[in-house]
């Protein structure tokens, strides 16, 4: 990651607001109707991951020990203090188990448990159908593997520190946890757990450097080392048109952007002026080619254009993006639920000379020059980052606790009522070695096929295949 040094950064936050001052006003004010590019809906997503399957030979664990099993199961009878509900990992049977004095038994129940448990920890217990628009993508199924992780556990003897390293390391979380603790009423410790779940959706760790939108909060962050160091309002989309959730890399910023209208702004109104009233079109800064069907037009930079003065440039299916935008006033309102998805950005300026300097490499005064130019200029940034568009609806209040937001597109609801549920299945299995191929039949032409090997149960969540 590029980033300033301390004095550095230092020098740009006293040049940045110099070096601005030199930008035209125009960019600054301008009407408060003006559309910008909509959201493409994305279906959410229904079927859950499918698990990691190895064989026994291959995962090679250790067997449990009567004191791994005993400490997984105290574990278990105090996850609630995780958000979780130890009637998930049947803390019942694993007790039976250990009282067995049968290995193979025990083997069988507590890794059952370890496994469902471990997914639950890192990767959230909600199912995908009940998060709704959620289309982060979490890299901890990559960086900490289930099975390695269970054959640490074992060998190192500390099941209960193994899970709770598994923990999402921002220091949100582990207020939520807090919280939880001393909730007053279920409502309250379900609206919490909502937000854990979330956390554990994301990457563990969220990186030295990026950016962060929360809808409900009509708030976007700039973080670097786990440090805020700039805060913007934003108007996020409205009910129709509602913002998803997602964590795209930012590969640069835009400054001065050219505007290509989708299809569906086109045909809500620019489509007629253009064909009515052109030179009216053309005062707002649109040129375009085609007619009708074909018609393609594209807004100019100028006091006019719906991204304002700046675009962040961040790839998706869901046309999702940080920008300017002329209706400064909306910024003005509490709730700032407005846009057509995408998420306007209060300040524009200062966050986009804010991203060139640190992300770019460039200095305040050139882009400065860029802004003031009025012409269209893309800072590349040296090494991408994660924008991460959340949704909290609890997040902390500046006093040491926690405050509830609005639930704007009724998102918490769904994620509530998976509590009665059972929960996502595990990412890993331990399946049975397959059994030895015999052939029946063997000819110089003809060789019968291999058995398939035995496939785990996917009758109930958890069971490794492991009898």
């Amino acid at each position: 990651m590029a980033y300033l040094s301390p004095r550095l950064a230092s020098a740009a936050a006293l040049l940045l607001p110099l070096t601005l001052a030199g930008a035209p006003a125009l960019a600054q004010t301008a009407p408060t109707d003006v559309k910008e590019d909509s959201v493409v809906l994305q279906p959410d997503k229904v079927a859950d991951d499918a698990p990691v399957v190895e064989t026994l030979a291959q995962a090679n664990l250790p067997s449990w020990s009567e004191d791994n099993a005993r400490a997984l199961l105290t574990f278990i009878r105090n996850i609630g203090e995780e958000g979780l509900f130890p009637k998930d990992y049947d803390p019942q049977e694993l007790q039976a188990a250990i009282d067995s004095g049968n290995q193979i038994q025990l083997d069988k129940v507590a890794t059952d448990a370890f496994l469902l448990l471990a997914t639950h920890m890192r990767d959230g217990r909600t199912p995908n159908a009940a998060r709704k628009q959620w289309f982060m993508t979490d890299s901890d199924s990559d960086s900490t593997p289930l099975i390695p992780l269970l054959d640490y556990a074992l060998t190192a003897n500390d099941v209960p520190m193994t899970l709770t390293g598994l923990d999402p390391v921002h220091p949100t979380f582990a207020l939520l946890k807090s919280a939880l603790a001393t909730a007053k009423t279920p409502a309250e410790e379900n609206a919490i757990r909502v937000n854990m779940e979330r956390w554990r959706w994301m990457p563990r760790d969220l990186g030295e450097g990026y950016v962060v939108s929360n809808v409900p909060e009509y708030l976007t962050r700039v973080v670097r080392n786990g440090t805020v160091i700039a805060t913007h309002k934003a108007v996020v989309g409205k009910a129709s048109t509602p913002t998803p959730q997602l964590n795209p890399m930012a590969t640069g910023v835009i400054v001065n952007p050219t505007w290509t209208l989708p299809r569906s702004i086109i045909n809500e109104g620019i489509g007629a002026t253009i064909a009515n009233n052109p030179a009216s079109a053309r005062r707002q800064g649109y040129t375009w080619t085609g007619k009708g069907k074909t018609l393609s037009v594209v807004q100019q930079p100028g006091a006019n254009n719906a991204l304002g003065v700046m675009k962040l440039e961040m790839l998706n299916p869901h046309a999702i993006y940080l920008h300017d935008t002329p209706s400064k006033g909306a910024f003005a309102a509490t709730k700032r639920a407005f846009s057509h998805g995408c998420i306007r950005t209060e300040k524009a300026l200062h966050f986009s000379g804010l991203m060139a300097v640190m992300f770019a490499g460039a200095t305040p005064e050139e882009f400065g020059e860029v802004v003031a130019s009025g012409k269209t200029k893309r800072f590349e940034f040296t090494q991408p980052f994660p924008v991460y568009v959340a949704y909290w609806t609890m997040v902390p209040d500046g006093k040491g606790g926690l405050k509830k937001l609005a639930d704007l597109y009724g998102r918490d609801a769904p994620v509530v009522a998976s509590f009665a549920e059972p929960g996502r299945p595990t990412a890993a299995l331990i399946a049975p070695a397959p059994p030895p191929v015999v052939p029946t039949t063997t000819t110089a032409t003809r060789q019968p096929a291999p058995a398939a090997p035995a496939r785990p149960s996917a009758q109930a969540p958890g069971m490794s295949g492991i009898y």
